[in-house]
C-alpha cells in the first residue's frame, strides 16, 4: 500500500515502515560515529518505541554494547492498516542490534500493570540474570492503578488561575491566543498519579523484590523545566505538580538503591518536538522559536544528540555525574543558557502570524513533528507501494 500522513490536531494515525527504519538507522549511525561509552551492560528501557526511550536504548546497544530489554504498548495492526511509528521503530532497532550480535528484547503491555512487570522480571532473569541501567521514559495520558484499580487522566492545565498566551497551529502556522481555565484539585491529583513517580517507584520494587536488578544498578527518569514563557502552563502547572513528584520519588530512590552502591537520578532535557509536546499549548511556538535560536548558535540538539550526551558526559563520565543543587542532571544547559533565552524572548514578544516564518523555524517543528511517524525522511520514496505487516524479533 502507499502510505501518506494524515493528522487529528497533534496526532498523525499513520506511519511508515521505511521512514521508521531509516530514521533508527541514522540514529545508530549518529551513535556508532561517536567515541564508544563504558556503561551499562544490561539495560531495561520502559518506554521504549519512541523519544528519549528509543534514544536511549540505542546509545545503550551501540554506544556501550549493552543487551536492551524495551517496554512499550502494542502498536502491531491488522487487515493491512499501517502499524504505529513505536512499532516500526522497535522492529528496526531489534533488527539492528541482533545483527549487531547484542541480545534485545520487547515486552509489549500496558508498563503500568503488574503483568507487564512480571513479564520483563521473567525475561531478564532467562535471558540477562539482571539489569544494571533501568530508564523510565513512559508517556501516557491515562494510568490505571495496579494497586486500587482507579484510572486517572492527566491534563494539561495551570494552577490557581487561568492562563492566557501565545499558541500556534503548526499545521498551518496561525498565532493566535488561548486561554486556559485552571484545574481543579482532582484534575492535580489525577495527572500526578498518572505522570508522577509513582509507577516508576513500582518497576524499581518489583525489579529488587524479583532479584533482577543489581545491586550497583543506576535508574534515571525524564523530565523536563523550561523557560519563562512556558513557567505557568508548564512547570508551574498540573504537570510540574507531577514532576515534583517524579523528582521526590528519584531522591528517596537514590537513598534506597544507594545502599548497596546504586544511584537515581532525574534527567532534565531539553524542549524537543514529541508527540506529548505538540499536545501542550504554547510550547509548539516556544520551541519553533528555540529550535531558530540554538540552530543559528550552532547547538540545537535532537534525542540522539542529547541522548549521547547524557550517557558521555554525565552518567558514565570518568569525572563522575555532575548535578544541581536539587540533585537533578541538567542536559538542558544549552537551552536555558542567558544568551538563548534572552533571544527567544525578544522573538516571543515580536511573534505574530505575518512573521512566524521569518522568525521561528516553524517549518523545522513541522517537519520533525511528521518525521516523528516515519515521514518527510531523506531517501525514502512516498509514493511507492509498501507492506506494513512488519515483524518483531524476539517480541514477547
Amino acid at each position: 500500500m502507499i502510505i501518506k500522513p494524515r493528522t487529528r490536531g497533534f496526532i498523525c494515525t499513520t506511519a511508515h515502515p521505511q521512514g521508521c527504519a531509516r530514521q533508527v538507522q541514522e540514529q545508530i549511525d549518529y551513535v556508532k560515529e561517536q567515541l564508544a561509552i563504558n556503561g551499562p551492560r544490561n539495560v531495561l528501557v520502559i518506554g521504549a518505541s519512541a523519544g528519549y526511550g528509543l534514544a536511549s536504548r540505542i546509545v545503550a546497544a551501540f554506544g556501550a554494547g549493552a543487551n536492551t530489554v524495551g517496554i512499550y504498548r502494542q502498536g502491531e495492526r491488522g487487515g493491512g492498516r499501517p502499524a504505529s511509528a513505536g512499532w516500526y521503530n522497535s522492529a528496526a532497532f531489534e533488527i539492528a542490534a541482533q545483527q549487531a550480535g547484542l541480545k534485545s528484547y520487547s515486552v509489549t503491555g500496558d508498563a503500568f500493570t503488574d503483568e507487564t512487570k512480571q513479564k520483563a522480571i521473567e525475561l531478564i532473569r532467562k535471558e540477562l540474570g539482571q539489569v544494571d541501567l533501568v530508564v523510565y521514559s513512559v508517556a501516557s495520558a491515562r494510568r490505571t492503578n495496579p494497586r486500587t484499580g482507579e484510572t486517572s487522566n492527566s491534563v494539561l492545565k495551570p494552577i490557581g488561575k487561568p492562563y492566557t498566551n501565545k499558541t500556534v497551529n503548526f499545521h498551518d502556522g496561525v498565532v493566535s491566543e488561548i486561554t486556559i481555565e485552571p484545574a481543579t484539585e482532582d484534575e492535580i491529583r489525577e495527572t500526578v498519579d498518572v505522570m508522577g513517580g509513582e509507577d516508576w517507584q513500582m518497576w524499581i520494587d518489583a525489579l529488587r523484590e524479583g532479584g533482577v536488578l543489581s545491586d550497583v544498578a543506576t535508574t534515571i527518569a525524564y523530565s523536563y523545566i523550561g523557560s519563562q514563557i512556558t513557567q505557568d502552563i508548564y512547570r508551574e502547572g498540573t504537570i510540574g505538580q507531577a514532576k515534583d513528584h517524579l523528582e521526590a520519588t528519584a531522591k528517596r530512590l537514590n537513598e534506597q538503591l544507594g545502599a548497596t552502591g546504586g544511584r537515581a537520578f532525574v534527567t532534565v532535557s531539553k524542549a524537543l518536538v514529541t508527540q506529548s509536546s505538540s499536545a501542550i499549548p504554547v510550547v509548539p511556538l516556544y520551541i519553533s522559536a528555540l529550535y531558530k535560536v540554538m540552530k543559528e548558535k550552532g547547538i540545537h540538539e535532537g534525542c540522539i544528540e542529547q541522548t549521547y550526551r547524557l550517557f558521555a558526559g554525565r552518567l558514565y563520565s570518568p569525572e563522575g555525574v555532575p548535578v544541581d543543587e536539587e540533585g537533578r542532571i541538567r542536559i538542558d544547559d544549552w537551552e536555558m543558557r542567558e544568551d538563548v533565552q534572552e533571544e527567544v524572548a525578544k522573538i516571543w514578544a515580536a511573534l505574530t502570524t505575518e512573521n512566524i516564518g521569518q522568525l521561528t523555524d516553524l517549518e523545522g517543528y513541522r517537519r520533525e513533528f511528521f518525521q516523528l511517524f516515519g515521514f518527510e525522511t531523506d531517501g525514502v520514496d512516498y509514493e511507492a507501494d509498501v507492506d506494513p505487516n512488519v515483524s518483531i524479533p524476539n517480541l514477547i
